[in-house]
């Protein structure tokens, strides 16, 4: 019996940075083909040059006991985002961004240990704009270690906005803030204009 090839169910690429572009990001539902896309208002935004960490993250990135590595596992780092009992990452969601990744769009900062993947982020780099999309830790402070070094890196770039979509008690502790929708297209349009290189 001949094996026929399965076409994979992806989002399109050019749909995908239009809605970033315009404020709209997609999330799935696990376990079914259901793509819902988002505009929230009010938006949250972590302002880059308020970042802010604790006196105890701090300490740890003073043990400079993690390594930190960019785009080294990127198809790893989604499917470990999605690996929870509750997760919008469905199957659509990873094999969008893998495909998004390797056309140079989708990031992963990652945070290792004595060779091994403890934890991460990734997101979406368009213009001067980055879009966080998910993290997880599979050890004590490493995914909040991965987004103090998108911080660094974001700062570094000359990026000029991190969008976080909803603002967490979490994220609130680093800084995100939330902003009505017509300031954030605002920031967004003029972000997405400038010319800048993730990598």
């Amino acid at each position: 019996m001949e094996k026929k090839n399965e076409t994979k169910k992806i989002i399109p690429q050019e749909l995908l940075i239009v809605a970033y572009q315009n404020g709209v990001f997609p999330m799935g539902e696990k376990n079914n083909d259901i793509i819902n896309w988002y505009f929230p208002n009010p938006r949250a935004i972590l302002p880059l040059k308020n970042f802010k960490i604790s006196r105890s993250l701090k300490q740890v990135l003073k043990k400079n006991k993690f390594q930190i590595k960019i785009n080294s596992s990127f198809n790893e780092v989604i499917k470990n985002c999605a690996d929870r009992k509750e997760t919008w990452v469905s199957q659509i969601i990873i094999d969008s961004y893998i495909s998004l990744y390797k056309n140079g769009f989708a990031h992963s900062v990652e945070t290792w240990e004595n060779g091994n993947l403890v934890g991460a982020l990734y997101g979406v780099a368009i213009g001067s704009a980055f879009f966080g999309e998910s993290m997880y830790s599979k050890v004590s402070n490493a995914s909040k270690i991965a987004l103090y070094y998108l911080v660094e890196r974001l700062k570094e770039k000359k990026f000029t906005l991190l969008e976080i979509q909803f603002l967490t008690e979490h994220l609130k502790k680093f800084g995100g803030i939330e902003i009505d929708s017509e300031s954030y297209l605002t920031i967004l349009k003029n972000a997405v204009r400038k010319k800048r290189k993730f990598i």
